[in-house]
C-alpha cells in the first residue's frame, strides 16, 4: 500500500512550487507532511474526508494548511477531497440533505430537481438540513476513515509477524 502511495504522490517538489499552494510557503518545507506511515496517512484520510464533504468550492484549499495543522500526509490529505467531485457531488450533497433532513425531521422537497436554479430557490428551507447533514457525513467519514487506516496498517504488521 505504501508503494502505490508514493507511486501516484505528486513530487513534493512540484507541490512546493505550485501555484496554488505558494502561499503556504515555509510550511511546505516540514518533511511530515511528506511521510507515508501509519499516523501521517490516518491523519490524511481524516483530514480529506473530512474536508470532501464540505460544501464550498475549492476543498484543498482547506485540507492543505490542515493537514500541515495536523502534520497529516498533504498529498494524500489534498487527494482524497475529490471523493467529491462534479460528478459525484451532487448524489453525495442530496444524501447529506436527506440525512439532515430526516434528523431534523423536516420533509424533504417533494418536487426535487437535481439543477442549481432549484436549489437556489429553495435555498431558504434545504439550507439548515443540508448543513447538518455534510457536518454529521464530514465528522463520521473522518472518523471511520482515520480508525480504518489505524486497523489497515495493524493488520498488515499483524500478518507480517505471524508469516515470519
Amino acid at each position: 500500500m505504501k508503494k502505490l502511495l508514493k507511486r501516484y504522490s505528486p513530487n513534493p517538489n512540484e507541490l512546493k512550487n505550485h501555484k496554488h499552494l505558494g502561499w503556504l510557503g515555509k510550511h511546505l518545507q516540514h518533511s511530515g507532511l511528506w511521510n507515508f506511515n501509519r499516523k501521517s496517512i490516518a491523519k490524511a484520510f481524516a483530514v480529506g474526508l473530512f474536508c470532501a464533504f464540505i460544501p464550498v468550492p475549492f476543498q484543498m484549499l482547506l485540507a492543505a494548511p490542515s493537514a500541515i495543522i495536523f502534520s497529516a500526509n498533504l498529498p494524500v490529505s489534498i487527494a482524497l477531497v475529490w471523493i467529491t467531485n462534479p460528478i459525484t457531488m451532487p448524489p453525495i450533497f442530496y444524501g447529506c440533505y436527506k440525512l439532515g433532513a430526516w434528523i431534523l425531521d423536516v420533509s424533504i422537497e417533494k418536487d426535487f430537481v437535481m439543477s442549481l436554479d432549484y436549489v437556489w430557490q429553495v435555498f431558504s428551507t434545504i439550507w439548515q438540513p443540508f448543513l447538518l447533514g455534510c457536518l454529521i457525513l464530514s465528522v463520521v467519514s473522518s472518523v471511520l476513515g482515520y480508525f480504518a487506516i489505524q486497523f489497515v496498517y495493524r493488520l498488515r504488521v499483524y500478518k507480517r509477524s505471524r508469516r515470519g
